[in-house]
């Protein structure tokens, strides 16, 4: 029954209206899930020595001292990228087949995830190097074992509250008092969370309590969505006070005003939209990884605009390169009003203009590292105004996915907050100012590099409107490849 499911999976992906679209997709997940398996080769196989080299102490009781973060992390991360469990039950369930197998079918499809997998390229090498360190076969086996139940926990814990944003909010607003209380010093959760970790070498046999965790999370989530594996399930509605918004400061702006406040409310109103506007706020301390010199290989200041980019364009990419497809659910209505396309797409420019420059007075912070890390934050935001807000609506005419807004409340819905897919689509836009950068670098010096990159994205406020107009063109061409694609489920 496995191997039909998985053919009629296979079948789906190269009948789908978006097909070319989604092949250039994959091969761009896989060249990102290569580099990622190189970075956890590289930690798993040198983490040791460098532990060793800097004299921190015993390196596998280092590495147990923050693994508390390294899982908290993780499970952030799977809540804004990981796809959940996702078959459509319909045409499934007038036929002789068990519910328990299409359950088992979509939670397995999980435990398969890349997500999943990665952390192997970790732990596999970091247990091989303890192993020839001399440390104890028994010892080092319970511990790795004891950290693979603890990495899948986290799956099915995501599974179990990803259509649940309270509990994010709470537990990412903990992770990240932890971390700040640490570093300051004023309280220290290592101290309690290490000798719990220190158990699984120390004590090998307790591997087995993270095990039973496991069996006991992946039972509850079979239980819940056998228990809602049925259509009226999906119907049914929940009752809630009406509230209405009415926004009238923006009528002054005619239709763009109508679309703003259309843009604002499906934001406010649906947890995919919700969780752009997350995963932007968080791309504001990503630089902290560059800026630091908290990694070494990230000190080149070529790496500065690549953080600059990125800290500024965190919601530009993750909304932005969405668009129209935030509208699927009513875009053929749409189509068959009077709108011109400029009016639409000059709305969703200027939410993301909007957003770009508040994460960018947000990122203030970052002039405490330096003239040239604020240089890089400011350059990255002009770029990302004049240039990449108008390369993620072009993008967005070829990206031909659907977005179900109303999908947490279906068990078997596509309930992914933030599609990684969106994030390797930002590939392409970085790399062009980093080139603009090198070439006023390497020819004069670096504050020559941070001026052609700002020049660049001013150049782009100069033909907005012929950018715009050929973009409305895409569109256009586009239009009935769009239509039918968004028809599919």
């Amino acid at each position: 029954m496995f191997k039909r499911f998985i053919g009629l999976q296979w079948k789906s992906f190269f009948r789908a209206a978006s097909f070319k679209t989604e092949i250039w997709i994959k091969i761009l997940m896989g060249i990102g899930a290569l580099y990622f398996i190189l970075v956890f080769l590289g930690l798993g196989f040198g983490s040791y020595f460098m532990i060793k080299e800097a004299g921190w102490g015993d390196p596998l009781r280092i590495v147990n001292q923050y693994m508390v973060y390294y899982l908290a992390f993780d499970l952030v991360l799977r809540y804004m990228l990981q796809k959940m469990p996702v078959t459509n039950i319909k045409p499934l369930l007038y036929l002789p087949i068990n519910k328990s197998k299409v359950v088992n079918y979509s939670l397995g499809k999980t435990v398969v995830s890349f997500f999943n997998i990665m952390h192997a390229f970790f732990f596999v090498p970091f247990s091989v190097v303890l192993l020839m360190e001399g440390y104890s076969i028994v010892s080092v086996v319970g511990w790795h074992l004891g950290f693979m139940a603890l990495i899948f926990v986290n799956n099915f814990i995501n599974v179990m509250v990803n259509n649940k944003d309270s509990i994010f909010y709470v537990f990412g607003g903990l992770f990240l008092l932890a971390g700040i209380s640490q570093y300051y010093q004023w309280f220290d959760i290592t101290l309690y969370t290490q000798p719990i970790f220190d158990l699984f070498f120390d004590l090998p046999w307790t591997a087995i309590v993270p095990w039973l965790v496991l069996i006991g999370l992946y039972v509850l989530s079979f239980s819940y969505f056998k228990k809602h594996m049925y259509l009226d399930g999906g119907l049914a509605t929940k009752q809630s006070e009406a509230k209405t918004e009415n926004l009238d400061w923006l009528n002054r702006f005619g239709n763009l005003g109508t679309f703003l406040k259309n843009d604002i409310k499906l934001i406010k109103r649906n947890k995919r939209s919700r969780t752009s506007v997350i995963a932007g706020f968080f791309f504001i301390f990503y630089g902290l990884l560059f800026f630091t010199g908290a990694i070494e290989a990230y000190e080149s200041p070529f790496w500065n605009i690549f953080a600059g980019i990125f800290v500024t364009g965190g919601f530009l990419f993750s909304f932005g390169q969405y668009v129209p497809s935030w509208d699927s659910s009513y875009y053929p209505l749409m189509m068959s009003q009077n709108i011109q396309y400029k009016e639409y797409l000059t709305s969703k420019w200027y939410l993301v203009i909007i957003a770009t420059i508040i994460s960018t007075v947000l990122a203030s912070f970052y002039i405490y590292f330096g003239w040239e890390a604020y240089a890089a934050v400011l350059v990255g935001a002009i770029y990302n105004i004049g240039i990449n807000s108008y390369l993620v609506l072009w993008g967005g005419a070829y990206v031909k996915t659907p977005i179900d807004l109303t999908s947490n409340k279906k068990a078997f819905g596509d309930k992914q907050a933030f599609n990684a897919k969106t994030l390797l689509l930002t590939l392409p836009k970085v790399v062009l100012p980093i080139i603009i950068y090198a070439i006023g670098h390497l020819l004069i010096n670096p504050l020559a590099g941070y001026l052609f990159v700002a020049i660049a994205g001013m150049l782009g406020f100069v033909f907005k409107n012929k950018a715009f107009k050929m973009i409305e063109g895409i569109y256009k061409k586009e239009k009935y490849k769009t239509l039918l694609a968004y028809k599919q489920k």
